[in-house]
């Protein structure tokens, strides 16, 4: 009789803890060394004010590495161009993460709503470090999964370390937000962040498919089914995922520093008292998100001053805009460059109350190659995702 290998226990339990809800991905769960795929990653430096990361590397086969990958959490793979693979020992990285393994839980929970049928066509968008694809492969066949990403390297790499134990779905170093390697899959998961819906994916989406994603810069996990009609319906859920955005190039653009330099501390153009308190927007995500899904492409920054408490919150767009609101006894918002973003936001939050303050979870999703939309209950507004 043949012993299991030390990994087994291991992603066993983990399949115990992540499939309760969806018992169908244990088998696959319990039987992919995810330890294989992830042998290296990198770790947050705690309140490291240049965002610093340094390197886990630990010894083939572990008590360290085992624990590590088979615990339900993201571990990050690729900070800025620097891949853990390519790093030395001591070594730091600085930056935002551009790729990592996704939370095991995470992905089986997606994989559940993508309710693939047996002999259906899966295309996995974002192969990373390969686990969801080497999943997706083990409980359906090598045969009918196609996974992608942008970089090569991960492509690659993925390819030999999921081949290591003999799973051979096919995969391609290709942008997903255009062509992709087939013109028809019958389901669509995507673990990294979009917006715009790329129209490539609904065009290959077949009647009566499915794709699951989540909207870049928010949490909202969109499930939607395609109907004959060539449009793709369904809702957003109620749990949240976040997810790094697609990407074209090596690393993500630089932060909005230079516009930071001056929403600091300057007087702006505009100098007023503000509409009612000054949200925590990191508290209140739902009016973050609305916000993201009117006025895209807004960073958001926040700090509490040391001295007194006062909390103030930054937002700054590329064209130059920016807004600071200071909170304390006498509140303002100061707004520069030519657009008014705390207008912006005051104006989604009081349309949001006159609404109702509505679930975002109420919004229903219509996809199609032409355009992109999630819709409010009533269907008054209408966001272009």
């Amino acid at each position: 009789m043949n012993e299991a290998p030390a990994w087994a226990d291991a992603a066993r339990a983990l399949a115990d803890r992540v499939t309760a809800n969806a018992p169908g991905w244990h088998e696959a769960v319990s039987n992919t060394p995810r330890h294989q795929l992830v042998p290296r990653w990198w770790q947050r430096i705690p309140n490291s004010p240049t965002r610093e990361w340094e390197l886990v590397s630990p010894p083939e086969s572990s008590a360290e590495l085992l624990h590590a990958a088979y615990t339900d959490e993201t571990l990050v793979t690729r900070v800025g161009p620097t891949h853990a693979d390519h790093a030395v020992p001591g070594e730091r990285a600085q930056g935002d993460p551009t790729s990592s393994s996704t939370l095991p839980g995470l992905i089986v929970s997606m994989a559940h709503r993508l309710d693939v049928q047996p002999g259906q066509r899966v295309l996995d968008v974002g192969t990373g470090s390969g686990y969801s694809a080497g999943l997706f492969a083990r409980r359906f066949g090598d045969e009918h999964v196609t996974s992608v990403d942008v970089d090569p390297y991960l492509v690659e790499v993925a390819r030999a370390r999921l081949a290591e134990f003999g799973r051979t779905p096919r995969l391609e170093a290709v942008d997903a937000t255009g062509e992709l390697p087939d013109d028809e899959y019958d389901r669509i998961m995507a673990t990294v962040s979009v917006r715009p819906v790329p129209a490539s994916w609904l065009r290959a989406l077949s009647p009566g498919g499915r794709v699951v994603t989540t909207v870049a810069h928010t949490a909202l996990l969109i499930t939607a089914d395609m109907g004959t009609d060539g449009i793709a319906r369904g809702t957003v859920q109620p749990d949240p995922a976040t997810f790094m955005e697609t990407r074209h190039e090596a690393d993500y653009p630089g932060k909005l520093d230079d516009v930071f330099v001056t929403a600091r501390v300057r007087t702006g153009d505009e100098v007023r008292a503000p509409e009612g308190a000054i949200p925590d927007l990191w508290q209140e995500w739902p009016l973050r998100w609305l916000f993201e899904l009117d006025t895209p492409g807004v960073e958001t920054r926040a700090a509490t001053y040391p001295d007194d408490g006062r909390r103030v919150v930054w937002l700054l767009a590329a064209d130059g805009s920016w807004a600071r609101a200071e909170d304390g006894p006498s509140p303002l918002v100061h707004q520069g460059g030519p657009r008014r973003l705390w207008d912006a936001l005051e104006r989604v939050r009081r349309r949001w109350e006159e609404n109702g303050r509505f679930s975002l979870h109420s919004m229903r999703a219509e996809l199609s190659p032409e355009g992109s939309y999630l819709l409010t209950p009533d269907e008054s507004w209408r966001f272009s995702i």
